[in-house]
């Protein structure tokens, strides 16, 4: 009673601001733009090849970003593991310095720099790489390039931190015993390395599923992800009984990957210390 008595204001804290927007959003969804009781909104996803693609593309946009970010993100994160302490707090500060300024503010000097006339294609023609702008805006890779500048941060900070808990003295042993650099990182360091990876994926793979502000600029108008669809139901269509089933769909998506993914993790570990 004493620990009930204690987390109950957190409890009620969770209660207010997540289980009765939950509840009330799957309420909402239940009823049709007549405001009749009706499953015809989580219907329409199945019917109509519109929601299909947007999901399609949607998770499309997703694995390309986060294997984007895992390419760039890991070989960055293990340069701060290395670096002495001074030089890596340094970096750090360069690794952080994005988030002080707005997605959206972001989002516009990318278009900026991606455009037919912009910096990019400017120095390439300059440089005799290219004779003609490349279309790198308002299009499917510049959505994935802004996203994956934007995002990048959340996946090399847990991956940081996680490499830095890694015990030297484990590599130092593995090359007393014989192994190479290469070997010492295959078979040592990786896979130490591999919670902090597993969480800077999940972090981002989830992030992209419900991003809005960068696809609708970066996108222009061509690429649509599920947040851009249930603006589009609501504030186009004013049907919000649809856009809330379109919350919901995403929610569940998200959560049963969420669940995937731990059973897989659990799976792994449980796998590695019976082979132990």
């Amino acid at each position: 009673l004493r620990l009930l008595a204690l987390l109950s204001p957190s409890l009620l804290l969770v209660f207010a601001i997540i289980i009765v927007p939950i509840g009330w959003l799957f309420w909402l969804s239940l009823f049709d733009e007549a405001g009749g009781f009706s499953a015809a909104n989580y219907a329409r996803f199945f019917e109509q090849a519109s929601y299909i693609k947007t999901f399609v593309t949607t998770f499309k946009v997703a694995f390309i970003v986060t294997g984007a970010c895992v390419l760039l993100g890991y070989p960055l994160a293990y340069m701060l593991s290395q670096l002495p302490r001074r030089a890596a707090s340094i970096c750090l500060i360069f690794v952080i310095l994005p988030f002080w300024t707005s997605v959206l503010v972001r989002t516009y000097a990318w278009l900026v720099i991606l455009q037919r006339k912009g910096l990019i294609n400017s120095w390439l023609i300059d440089l005799g790489v290219i004779s003609q702008p490349l279309s790198l805006a308002n299009n499917f890779p510049g959505v994935v390039i802004g996203m994956t500048h934007i995002l990048l941060p959340f996946l090399v900070l847990p991956l940081y931190a996680s490499m830095k808990t890694i015990d030297t003295d484990c590599l130092r042993a593995g090359m007393n015993l014989g192994a190479g650099p290469v070997a010492t990182f295959r078979q040592i360091f990786f896979p130490l390395s591999l919670p902090g990876l597993a969480s800077g994926v999940v972090i981002v793979f989830v992030l992209c599923l419900g991003f809005f502000v960068t696809p609708a600029l970066m996108g222009g108008g061509k690429v649509i992800m599920w947040a851009m669809r249930m603006e589009q139901t609501t504030s186009l269509y004013s049907n919000w009984g649809a856009g809330a089933a379109l919350g919901v769909v995403l929610l569940v998506v998200t959560l049963a990957l969420l669940g995937l993914f731990q059973w897989l993790l659990g799976a792994r570990a449980t796998g590695v210390w019976s082979s132990r």
